[in-house]
């Protein structure tokens, strides 16, 4: 092993696989009340956080983005061993997190001139930052040098793509991604909205009214995606991306594979990722979806 990784709680991985996998996880806090923070799957866990506010459906709440103390805890043993470090972060335009490593490695520096620590933007968020870390896990057991790891990891940032929908437009009103008429208006027709999250940006490509009508239109959008482009599912990573688990999943992962089945598609798999706290605060608990981003060419 040439050298160790640590990301944020942000790429949403179950801790079987990190622990599975000798990944450091630096965790965002969550707060339910605007006031008493917790980490994230450390504190409180995903499950809890949504329940929370399902129980509470007037509850908004907030995260917050690891400090730099939280970051110089995870780089500093690694240092101390001469482990070089590759740290992947959220993406910039959500979070500070980024931000908060870059300092706490300039603080390392002072101590450890020659500690190697790379801090990395994934440019990306919840599942797609997971699959870039499990990208970076694969190249690091292939005992790549860091050097040669960075090139070949940010080089797929920008191929990643998620295709989602939410079941309540209040969280995207509340955190300004949905104006206050078209939440009052969607809530009375039972709309719901498409969301695409691709080269950094959550935006919304569409409405349509009933739950299942939008989990059928996210399959439709996201097969018609890798058609229209040509996309070679083998040099792929495929995931599925759920908040709280409910039976509607195994609708939608039914209706997934049967569209694959349909258009002559044959990924290897979908993985299946909880989505956490930093996009939940915005989607509400019932988020639903799914995303790919590119394999690394090696």
């Amino acid at each position: 092993m040439k050298f160790e990784i640590v990301c944020d709680s942000s790429a949403d991985l179950p801790q079987s696989y990190t622990q599975q996998n000798r990944l450091t996880v630096v965790p965002f806090y969550v707060s339910l009340d605007g006031e008493t923070y917790q980490k994230e799957g450390v504190d409180i866990s995903v499950a809890d956080f949504y329940q929370a506010m399902i129980d509470h459906p007037d509850c908004f709440p907030k995260t917050s983005m690891p400090s730099i103390q939280d970051y110089i805890d995870a780089f500093l043993p690694f240092v101390q061993s001469g482990m070089p470090v590759l740290c992947i972060c959220l993406t910039q335009k959500f979070s500070g997190s980024y931000q908060s490593a870059m300092t706490a490695k300039a603080s390392i520096q002072d101590d450890y001139p020659d500690a190697d620590i790379y801090v990395m933007d994934s440019r990306l968020v919840t599942a797609l930052q997971g699959l870039l870390v499990t990208e970076a896990v694969r190249l690091r057991d292939m005992d790549l040098e860091l050097s040669r790891a960075v090139p070949l990891l940010e080089e797929i940032r920008g191929t990643g793509h998620i295709f989602f929908t939410t079941n309540d437009l209040k969280y995207l009103e509340h955190g300004g991604r949905l104006g206050k008429v078209a939440c009052i208006a969607g809530s009375m027709l039972n709309l719901k909205p498409l969301l695409h999250f691709y080269d950094g940006e959550l935006g919304t490509t569409e409405i349509c009214r009933g739950r299942r009508k939008s989990l059928q239109k996210v399959t439709e959008k996201f097969v018609a995606y890798l058609k229209e482009n040509n996309i070679d599912l083998d040099g792929y990573l495929f995931c599925t991306g759920i908040g709280i688990d409910i039976p509607e999943y195994d609708d939608f992962k039914a209706y997934l594979l049967e569209t694959f089945e349909r258009k002559g598609l044959c990924p290897e798999d979908f993985g299946k990722a909880n989505i956490g706290a930093t996009i939940g605060v915005h989607t509400g608990p019932y988020p639903i979806g799914l995303g790919f981003l590119k394999k690394c060419d090696i």
